[in-house]
């Protein structure tokens, strides 16, 4: 799975402050694992169903001045049990229930909400989410009452959403959201990837600025 913008905003977005330990699920190539290492001190594990993603991110993790606070394990999220509870827990799980299938089975497995549909995906992260802990996702912008609907059944309340449109005046695409078991007063943001097709806007540099190679 190449790198790609959802995973970024994500990584740079999500609220890694006084974090001890996060998970990433459905980690691919690791990146948001690396991004919350590059933001943090926590010990991030990181998990997804496909083996060969797996050796890709412990390729890059070993590769990376984070090494020792980074571990990934290839299984079923759902079966995923361990032993301890995290205050952060991320995921990039993209959500495309409409689109046709891939020809290829892992990028399938990886747009489908076949082998974790996106109630399960939040009902799981409850379980593994310490009192104090957040979790935080990037989705498609017409799962977003799906999602509210599921974390409040799960317990959960809304305290951050950004709305993501591609470019200025564009309707939103994607949405960063943000759940606790704790209520409180909700952040709520918008902002535009690009002031034109072919350069970011200065909200997304602000935003992603300590990744990126090049301006």
């Amino acid at each position: 799975m190449k790198v790609g913008v959802d995973g970024v905003l994500l990584g740079a977005w999500a609220d890694c402050r006084k974090i001890r330990y996060a998970l990433d699920v459905g980690a691919g190539s690791g990146l948001i694992a690396l991004m919350l290492a590059q933001r943090s001190e926590a010990l991030i594990h990181a998990v997804d169903i496909d083996e060969n993603a797996c050796r890709q991110a412990e390729i890059n993790f070993n590769n990376s001045p984070f090494q020792n606070r980074l571990s990934v394990e290839s299984i079923d999220y759902q079966d995923f049990s361990p032993s301890v509870r995290y205050d952060l827990i991320v995921s990039n799980p993209p959500y495309f229930t409409r689109s046709l299938q891939s020809p290829e089975t892992n990028r399938s497995l990886a747009r489908h909400d076949e082998s974790l549909p996106l109630d399960a995906l939040i009902k799981k992260s409850a379980s593994l989410l310490s009192p104090q802990g957040r979790m935080a996702f990037i989705l498609p912008f017409d799962r977003l009452e799906n999602a509210n609907k599921s974390a409040v059944e799960n317990r959960l309340f809304l305290c951050r959403k950004a709305e993501v449109s591609s470019l200025q005046n564009h309707p939103p695409k994607r949405v960063l959201l943000e759940y606790s078991f704790i209520n409180q007063c909700i952040t709520e943001d918008n902002f535009y990837i690009g002031k034109t097709k072919q350069t970011y806007s200065n909200e997304y540099r602000a935003l992603t600025e300590d990744f990126y190679l090049t301006p």
